[in-house]
């Protein structure tokens, strides 16, 4: 692959990535500015806190699709790429969905998104993180908590059962982003203030 294909996918990934479907389907659909409405995030889980499940889930469904597709391009594309270089192109639609240019690289929290990177990364580590983030957020009720111990599924996988340093590096700098985007989250779990899920009206 040239310099210029690679810097062609980054743009492309990253413009995928930055998609703000949240905001997108809430106006859409009349719910107004999402940037308005509960934590003020630019995801899936903020949708749900307008009442509107079916909206949530539309949104959850695209940004899950936001981190699957790179892959499925470069399945289709590029086939002879190495896996390092496949996820170092692919997470771009991580950061886009967090640092989106359209909204002043002030997007979502990444999650939605890097559940679909890992499906098309390693679908058995996608559902090892929904399994361990529903088990927590049921228990908990803190959609926050779920994600937060979720993220560590992928890091620890390729600690214990199948290391490799590279790709072990590469899971900590992702988790490392998306808990730094979670520092309120974490404040208010601490402090005992984290908002709730609350599925029936």
């Amino acid at each position: 692959m040239t310099l210029v294909s690679s810097l062609s996918l980054i743009i492309l990934f990253y413009v995928i990535g930055s998609l703000p479907f949240a905001l997108i389907f809430t106006k859409l659909f009349g719910l107004g500015d999402i940037r308005k409405v509960g934590s003020g995030n630019v995801g899936a889980t903020n949708v749900l806190r307008t009442g509107n499940k079916f909206v949530a889930f539309i949104v959850l469904c695209f940004d899950i699709f936001k981190g699957f597709l790179p892959f499925l391009i470069l399945q289709m594309y590029f086939q002879d790429i190495s896996l390092l270089n496949k996820i170092l192109l692919c997470h771009f639609a991580i950061l886009g969905h967090i640092y989106p240019v359209w909204l002043k690289f002030k997007g979502g929290k990444g999650v939605a998104t890097y559940i679909g990177f890992l499906f098309g990364f390693n679908p058995y580590i996608a559902i090892l993180f929904l399994l361990v983030w529903l088990v927590t957020a049921f228990v908990s009720k803190y959609s926050s908590l779920g994600s937060l111990i979720g993220i560590l599924v992928a890091p620890a996988y390729y600690i214990f059962i199948n290391f490799n340093f590279y790709i072990l590096i590469f899971f900590i700098y992702l988790t490392l982003i998306i808990y730094l985007k979670h520092t309120e989250n974490i404040k208010r779990l601490i402090n005992k203030t984290e908002s709730k899920i609350k599925l029936s009206k």
